[in-house]
């Protein structure tokens, strides 16, 4: 899925990394399929693949902007080291714990507080260019909402450093607000996001890493795919009236085959978006302590509440008694 959502300040800033080395840019942008000089927006998939030309040339997926080099490789190791991680939070724990490893400088921490997650980068020395900062969300959030098959709505972002001269797309691309010249850097969302469980596969994963890095360039800001779709139909009804396969599509005015075809594209399907959807209402509803376990089962549609059980446990990896015993 190609959208012309990069803007040409971008593209100069990524650029940046080849001319400081006296690299000839021109090369790279015709391998990249984009003109010399670019005075329009370009798509996700141009930018990705100048991104990778990029890594590949100066050995580094970061643009040379960390205080050591992200070596080509990393990204997919990232991507691997967090799939199985079970929740969102222990996916953003250990992305932030590998990338301090790589990196070295900046470091991420991730703080909770008054209902809300501030991931939070401290520099040894003087502030980045805030394209670093930039770079550093674009990975460790373009993963995390892959991860849980949604984009995670901003509430803002903080930037130690500068505003860039002329530069209005860094406020516009994060779709919240940005200030610049802060004490820290840091990006803050709800915190309930936290809880969302991790639900893609391994080979949802060889998808990813097939498209990468074109495909977190728009998944971060986009949340009107398909499997959006199907994911605000059915959680807009109970679980128990949830219709079929076949009923979604029609609802949808497509074929199975196209809505099968375009859940594949997005890493799901529709098993696993039911299984996404369940696990988060059946957490709420254990929390909230008004229902019993069985109760829960069956409003969840489970004819027998040994299937919940199971199917929780898999999920959170401890049942549901245990869960509700740990709150």
């Amino acid at each position: 899925m190609e959208r012309h959502n990069i803007t040409p300040g971008f593209v100069e800033d990524a650029l940046a990394s080849l001319r400081e080395r006296g690299l000839d840019t021109v090369p790279f942008m015709a391998a990249a399929g984009l003109p010399e000089k670019v005075i329009e927006p370009v798509t996700n998939v141009q930018y990705g693949r100048l991104w990778w030309l990029i890594a590949e040339a100066i050995e580094d997926e970061f643009f040379g902007l960390a205080a050591r080099p992200m070596r080509p490789g990393s990204f997919d190791l990232l991507c691997y080291a967090v799939l199985h991680s079970g929740t969102l939070e222990r996916a953003l724990r250990r992305a932030l714990l590998f990338l301090n490893v790589v990196l070295d400088d900046p470091r991420g921490e991730l703080h909770i507080r008054d209902g809300m997650a501030h991931v939070v980068l401290a520099d040894q020395g003087l502030p980045r260019p805030a394209f670093a900062y930039r770079a550093y969300w674009l990975i460790l959030m373009g993963v995390a909402c892959w991860l849980i098959g949604r984009r995670i709505p901003l509430r803002h972002l903080d930037f130690a450093c500068p505003a860039p001269v002329h530069r209005k797309d860094y406020r516009k691309f994060f779709g919240a607000p940005v200030l610049f010249d802060r004490p820290s850097t840091r990006l803050v969302f709800d915190s309930s996001y936290l809880a969302l469980p991790v639900i893609r596969s391994d080979t949802a994963l060889e998808s990813l890493l097939r498209e990468a890095p074109a495909n977190i360039l728009i998944r971060y800001r986009h949340d009107h795919d398909t499997s959006s779709r199907v994911r605000a139909r059915l959680a807009a009804m109970p679980a128990s009236t949830w219709p079929s396969f076949e009923a979604m599509a029609k609802a949808l005015r497509m074929s199975e085959a196209t809505l099968r075809r375009r859940l594949r594209a997005d890493g799901l399907s529709f098993g696993a978006i039911k299984d996404e959807l369940r696990s988060v209402r059946a957490q709420r509803l254990l929390q909230e302590k008004s229902s019993s376990v069985a109760e829960v089962a069956a409003e969840l549609g489970y004819s027998e509440p040994s299937a919940f059980y199971r199917a929780f446990h898999k999920w959170v990896g401890q049942s549901p008694g245990d869960f509700r015993k740990g709150l």
